[in-house]
């Protein structure tokens, strides 16, 4: 990768009174559905008038872009690359949420030089100021870049579905990044689920399980989002399931789960060691 050539670097951050929530929203297997609740929740979001900006982050397979139908001409490789800014390549979606297009110069994130780190951090700042809620979707797994976007958010939402492989692969995340990385709070949503009923019992198994054998970490249920045919055909449709069946129940639950995190009271954004997103990034 070349050097970032535009200038002048700026150092200034926002301050913490203007510093946006980041969540990370990520799973332990792929195809649990993460995307689609990312775009639809950020919709909602909007819709209870947060200023809302999605990173995509899932390097191999960004397709945040396809399910909402856009066709961005430019992504974060040419901000690398020294020839769009952060502004440049921001594109807007349904709601008027923001997206950062995810292209694969973002896989060299922890290689850059320092001139490129404190050019992305100034224009990184530039958009929090504009921004309330930061929603990272990652890829799935426990890869470098997972992890990387999962440390240096204030919060993770980790999305399960209810098959055996995606609980054991949710599991898993959640070990690597308490005993590794010193992560202890994480929220837990499951989708797909039959009912209420089906998804708690998802969540008090893996609950047991990260119980018995992890030492001091925190679980707490965000909700469900029920199996819903209308999701598949916005899906197939490019469109968001809150926009075109938003009487559904899964969009229902969108917006009441969008509710509860809008009008949550954050009293503490940052659980560990990273103070702030936009500085912790580089930092890792």
């Amino acid at each position: 990768m070349q050097p970032i050539r535009r200038s002048p670097l700026r150092h200034t951050f926002p301050s913490p009174d203007k510093s946006p929530r980041v969540i990370c929203v990520t799973s332990g297997k792929g195809g649990v559905g993460k995307t689609n609740i990312v775009v639809n929740l950020a919709y909602c979001l909007a819709g209870k008038g947060k200023k809302v900006l999605i990173l995509d982050a899932d390097l191999n397979l960004a397709n945040v872009d396809v399910l909402l139908g856009l066709t961005p001409r430019y992504n974060l490789h040419h901000v690398f690359l020294g020839e769009k800014s952060l502004q440049d390549i921001l594109v807007k979606g349904p709601g008027g949420i923001s997206i950062l297009p995810a292209s694969s110069g973002i896989l060299e994130l922890s290689e850059l030089t320092e001139e490129q780190k404190l050019y992305f951090l100034a224009e990184m700042a530039e958009l929090g100021e504009q921004t309330d809620i930061l929603l990272i979707d990652t890829a799935a797994g426990i890869n470098k870049n997972v992890i990387y976007f999962t440390l240096a958010a204030q919060e993770r939402i980790i999305v399960l579905n209810p098959e055996p492989t995606s609980l054991t692969d949710a599991y898993a995340m959640i070990k690597v990044l308490s005993t590794r990385h010193d992560v202890k709070k994480f929220r837990i949503l499951i989708n797909s689920a039959q009912s209420e009923k089906e998804a708690l019992a998802v969540f008090r198994q893996l609950t047991a399980v990260a119980d018995r054998f992890l030492d001091t970490i925190s679980l707490d249920y965000l909700g469900y989002i029920p199996l819903d045919t209308k999701l598949p055909q916005a899906v197939r449709s490019q469109r968001l399931v809150v926009e075109t069946a938003p009487d559904s129940p899964c969009a229902k639950k969108f917006v009441k789960l969008a509710a509860a995190l809008a009008d949550e009271e954050i009293t503490s954004q940052h659980d560990g060691n990273i103070k702030f997103f936009w500085q912790g990034l580089f930092e890792l």
